[in-house]
């Protein structure tokens, strides 16, 4: 399931002295079973587009296509859309209310009309994919951890089987546990489920280890998009626009400054380890 996004534009408040442009003639396509990251300095627009995704939001101008189905259209059945793409936003467990885990995940389901012993199939299968055991289902969400309760909000969206997951900084305020344990999951999804995966994330360093294409956001527009070695090798422009490189960028960059041979496209900590001790390695022949 491809999404399309074109030529769209996006005014808050239009028409009045407080209209604010939030995107401005933005187009991408997402196509299925793509783990794509978003990033982009803070009123880049990243919010505003991913609730264009599901129809959350309508453009100002511009149309976004999910699986052939124009968004726009005026008789457009969102209710099958957001069946298909569903949308994680930052501390979705503020959105958790129901009396058991189990209801809360359930609840979702129950609104698309499943059938009992469907939503029942759903729940175990979502909490299992989240790495909660079913031992959690018949407590209430409250008594949880914050990482325990952003994983049933998470399973709570799962059961919808969305064939798209959108998520707005999905570990933000958890700790470095829960932040490992989130995106962890996260990966293994997208892995196993074939499951087209869109983050939007602050952290360079979760955006370089987890995705397989980089879209940079600013000022309402997409600034430029590639790969991450190939959005991560232009440090310049992206500090030109307010964005870090990943941690380890700097660092073998600074290696590299010094005269040491070291590659410059490195990206995460292992890749950084092997170039390392092969620096190492030769250096002892």
């Amino acid at each position: 399931m491809s999404i399309i996004v074109e030529n769209v534009s996006y005014t808050y408040m239009p028409g009045t002295t407080f209209a604010v442009s939030a995107l401005d003639n933005v187009s991408l396509t997402i196509q299925d079973g793509e783990f794509v990251g978003i990033i982009g300095p803070t009123g880049s627009g990243k919010s505003t587009l991913v609730q264009h995704l599901n129809g959350l939001l309508r453009p100002t101008s511009g149309r976004v296509i999910v699986d052939g189905i124009d968004l726009s259209a005026k008789r457009v059945d969102l209710k099958k859309v957001r069946r298909h793409v569903g949308v994680i936003f930052q501390y979705p467990e503020h959105q958790l209310f129901e009396e058991t885990v189990y209801k809360d995940i359930a609840f979702g389901p129950k609104n698309l009309g499943v059938g009992d012993d469907e939503i029942e199939r759903r729940v175990y299968e979502a909490i299992a994919q989240v790495g909660l055991g079913k031992e959690v289902l018949g407590r209430s969400p409250f008594e949880l951890s914050g990482g325990q309760m952003r994983r049933v909000a998470i399973a709570g969206v799962l059961a919808m089987k969305p064939t798209t997951l959108v998520l707005d900084e999905p570990a933000a305020g958890l700790d470095p546990q829960g932040r490992d344990e989130i995106l962890s999951h996260i990966r293994d999804l997208h892995k196993q489920g074939n499951l087209t995966v869109i983050l939007v994330s602050h952290s360079m360093e979760d955006v370089a280890r987890l995705v397989s294409r980089v879209i940079v956001m600013d000022k309402g527009r997409v600034f430029f998009e590639g790969t991450p070695r190939e959005v991560f090798r232009k440090k310049d422009d992206l500090k030109r626009i307010g964005l870090d490189v990943p941690q380890v960028v700097q660092l073998v960059q600074k290696l590299k400054d010094k005269g040491i041979d070291i590659r410059t496209d490195v990206l995460t900590i292992d890749e950084a380890k092997s170039e390392i001790l092969r620096i190492l390695g030769r250096s002892a022949q």
